[in-house]
């Protein structure tokens, strides 16, 4: 099959300042895409910025917050016209026990793993309409498929991002724009806010966790399809990883 050449493709890649976003970010100028970074953390997005050179522009933003994500689109129509790609990328997680766990961190996996999703995907539609190949690609994760003690809000949010792919697939596909999920298992990024460095090292390590640019590779395999192709959802683990 002949992949497509994204010279010149725009993409919009939320949580830019992580490890997943970092790595998606320099496959896809590599491939000749340009790209809006966006992601709470300044200085590390204006520095990867600055290291991909002209085809990256820096633009932080909160996805929790709705004025800066209506602000987001409007540069990128203002500086681009349309887009191409919207990578949602950001996301948190809280380790508890649902018994001991802190109803604000309820909100803040929500804001930023659903509603920072809805948010990014409605404010992007318009701005894909009418272009060839356009594609909505959200970072899931096994997570989302199955439950796993300890991280049922986080769950809750991913099987919610799921589901509501499945359906905008189904509102979007008659328009040509492409509808997909990429679900990793364990990666070598900060993920897993309040659970100790150490404990997540370890698992890493004992599962040979994949590395960052896996997962990216696996964003660019399915931009990169003939625009009447969808790779629907990609689940991506280590070989070691035999249960959640």
């Amino acid at each position: 099959m002949k992949m497509e050449d994204l010279t010149n493709k725009v993409a919009v890649i939320t949580g830019a300042s992580s490890g997943i976003g970092e790595a998606a970010a320099r496959l896809l100028v590599q491939e000749g895409v340009r790209v809006v970074l966006t992601a709470r953390r300044r200085e590390r997005l204006e520095a990867l910025a600055a290291e991909l050179g002209d085809a990256a522009i820096a633009i932080p933003t909160d996805v929790s917050d709705p004025e800066q994500v209506q602000a987001l689109f409007s540069q990128v129509r203002e500086r681009f016209g349309g887009l191409d790609l919207l990578f949602n990328n950001a996301g948190v997680g809280y380790h508890a026990p649902f018994a001991d766990s802190k109803p604000e961190e309820w909100q803040r996996t929500i804001d930023a793993n659903l509603y920072g999703v809805l948010r990014c995907t409605h404010a992007a539609i318009p701005l894909l309409k009418g272009r060839p190949g356009a594609m909505i690609s959200t970072v899931s994760s096994v997570g989302g498929r199955y439950g796993i003690a300890g991280w049922s809000v986080y769950n809750a949010t991913k099987f919610a991002v799921v589901g509501f792919h499945d359906a905008l697939r189904k509102e979007l596909g008659p328009e040509g724009i492409r509808v997909a999920l990429i679900e990793p298992g364990a990666v070598w990024t900060e993920w897993g806010h309040n659970v100790p460095a150490e404990v997540m090292h370890e698992r890493r390590e004992s599962l040979d966790a994949l590395h960052p640019e896996d997962v990216a590779q696996a964003l660019v395999y399915s931009f990169a399809q003939p625009a009447n192709v969808l790779v629907e959802e990609i689940l991506v683990r280590p070989v070691r990883q035999i249960s959640p």
